[in-house]
């Protein structure tokens, strides 16, 4: 026991202390009781199977999905113009929406939806996101309170009750204490937050590097750009043969565009929609001259706009409204000429760029001259800047080429940044399916088993560019922290320690009255909480509780309420439940903003409660 407790408090000193990553300390104490064997092997490494630690890696790629698609900057922008750019009202929304939500979802699977939300709504209004992320988890938790199904810790009290014989707890026998833990959340957690929470900058610099949207706007690229459809019955003017010029089945080989009509077709795009509309799937292919052309292809045309209109007239092609360049599967980047290059002194139409590489010039820039049309015939030269269209791999592969040019920013981070918006009513549609297989019990699903089949629905449904993408979504520092600290609940039960302190709470407070017994049992469940699991904890306290309440001759309800409290209204570490640790990376947070945050919301809470659980559950 002495072993076990040594470990516990250097742990809780290096977390303090903070010089050390939090995984890397974990790591440590879990390293340091196999050592000293107080836990077997496969004790220790059962949290890295933890069904909670399983659940939290798909919670992040289901959040991933959302951040990925779109949904969550659209719902964050719901939020903001609810909330009228108003830092309190926002603060308020986040709290009220994620409690709601959080009485019927798991605290955990809560945060983890509601987190790309809010990091988006933080981004398009300029609030910092550190100011919301740690009342956000908090919000989870407090929102538990309101049902019987809000947290686990209710579930065990209820089955203690109904095992003793005693009335069990109805679905809504928690919204009372529910209610007041919100509001004393809010009360306590919007002054906090804001003098503790808001100097943070989660531990980013600003990306000074140019948007996709400033390379479109600084060489200009919807002047010269046009959008044409091929409709399925076309009116093409007679060609030299006497028949009717037709554009579908024919490559661009074949057509010789450029030579005929001088302009170039730099992007073939296909869309199909559900029969609803509700559903659609975009494919953008690079122009090559080996591509073919198909009804309801289209053609992103760049060119003079005269020349464009002659080459869709005589195809019969129908023009498009509202010219946007999406950068879903081709991208832009700019690469800078070197004077060791292939190229240099050639023309663009001699370089074959797009056959060698993959890529298309859409426009070049000489000191400060821009060029863009008629780029075919532009010559390269040392120190021109490119700017060029491409698939995202072909993009990437060219910084590899540094003898040629010298890419200016990192393709591949940057089409990490884009948003496959076409996808956002998928995400929702299976972020919807997984709250449904979580809540309603006649779906005979376990929540891990619906959030794995949630995060492969993401997957399987294109809500990433590759796999590669959902595996970045992943925060292992968080998971590691937690996967590592659950096996010291198990050290601690195994080695009595949590024994030792429950049974001297009930041996010192018994005799002080049942008001100074029941906060003690809050406390004192409090106080494991942050170092067993809130469900762990609860089993072992509950029947304490119990038999607490029997011996002074009291109703054991409101003690019963005050081990689900205590297990569940844990702040003040980030490793004491999950929601903790998950914004814990994201919202740039050391082990003292949680104590300095979430240590003064769980004391307050359990002074408060400590009076008013009699009311509600008179003794």
């Amino acid at each position: 026991m002495t072993i076990t407790l040594s470990i516990l408090i250097i742990t809780v000193a290096m977390f303090i202390w903070g010089r050390v990553r939090a995984d890397i300390v974990a790591l440590t104490a879990l390293a340091a009781l196999l050592v000293f064997g107080i836990l077997t092997p496969s004790e220790a490494l059962a949290g890295f199977s933890s069904p909670i630690v399983v659940m939290m890696i798909g919670l992040f790629v289901v959040g991933g999905a959302i951040m990925q698609t779109g949904l969550a900057k659209l719902t964050g922008n719901k939020l903001m113009a609810l909330s009228r750019g108003n830092e309190t009202i926002t603060f308020l929304l986040v709290m009220l929406v994620t409690s709601f939500i959080g009485a019927f979802v798991s605290n955990t699977g809560t945060v983890a939806l509601m987190m790309p939300i809010i990091v988006s709504l933080a981004a398009a209004s300029g609030m910092q996101s550190s100011r919301f992320l740690m009342p956000l988890a908090f919000a989870g938790s407090l929102g538990g309170m309101l049902t019987l199904i809000g947290t686990p810790p209710n579930l065990v009290i209820d089955e203690v009750l109904t095992e003793a014989g005693y009335q069990p707890l109805a679905f809504f026998s928690f919204f009372p204490v529910g209610l007041i833990v919100i509001a004393i959340g809010i009360i306590v957690l919007m002054p906090l937050s804001k003098i503790f929470l808001s100097k943070k900058q989660n531990g980013k610099k600003k990306d000074k590097a140019k948007s996709l949207d400033d390379l479109v706007d600084e060489y200009q690229l919807l002047d010269n750009l046009h959008r044409y459809i091929v409709p399925s019955k076309r009116y093409g003017v007679a060609d030299e043969n006497g028949g009717v010029m037709d554009i579908v089945g024919k490559t661009l080989k074949d057509l010789s565009i450029q030579k005929k009509y001088g302009v170039s077709i730099i992007e073939i795009r296909n869309e199909k929609k559900s029969k609803l509309g509700l559903v659609k799937d975009v494919n953008q292919n690079m122009a090559k001259s080996s591509s073919t052309i198909s009804v309801h292809d289209i053609l992103y045309i760049l060119g003079d706009e005269e020349k464009i209109e002659k080459f869709a007239h005589d195809y019969g092609l129908r023009k498009m409204k509202d010219v946007k360049i999406d950068f879903y599967d081709l991208g832009l980047t700019e690469i800078v000429v070197m004077p060791t290059s292939n190229f240099a002194g050639l023309r663009i139409g001699e370089a074959n760029l797009r056959k060698r590489f993959g890529i298309n010039v859409l426009g070049v820039k000489r000191g400060e001259e821009y060029i863009t049309d008629n780029l075919i015939a532009a010559k390269l030269h040392v120190g021109d800047m490119l700017l060029v269209q491409g698939e995202w791999t072909n993009l990437a592969h060219l910084t590899s080429d540094t003898s040629n040019w010298v890419v200016l920013d990192q393709p591949e981070k940057t089409a990490d940044k884009v948003l496959l918006d076409y996808k956002a009513p998928v995400a929702a549609a299976i972020m919807l399916l997984m709250v449904a297989m979580m809540v309603f019990d006649f779906i005979p699903v376990a929540p891990v088993t619906a959030v794995i089949i949630a995060g492969l629905l993401t997957v399987f449904a294109g809500c990433f560019r590759n796999v590669e993408a959902a595996y970045k979504t992943i925060n292992w520092e968080s998971i590691v922290l937690i996967a590592a600290m659950m096996p010291m609940s198990t050290a601690l039960e195994k080695t009595g320690a949590s024994a030792l302190v429950s049974q001297t709470l009930v041996a010192s407070l018994g005799a002080m009255g049942p008001t100074a017994l029941l906060a003690g049992i809050y406390f004192t469940t409090s106080l494991m909480t942050m170092f067993i699991s809130n469900t762990a904890t609860a089993v072992l306290m509950a029947p304490i509780a119990l038999v607490a309440a029997q011996q002074v001759g009291v109703s054991p309800y409101s003690f019963l309420f005050a081990v689900t409290l205590g297990a569940s209204m844990c702040f003040a570490s980030p490793f004491s439940t999950p929601p903790n640790a998950l914004v814990m990376k994201a919202g740039g947070y050391s082990f003292m903003d949680y104590v300095k945050v979430g240590l003064p919301l769980q004391i307050i809470i359990g002074v408060v409660m400590t009076f008013v659980l009699p009311l509600l559950f008179p003794y």
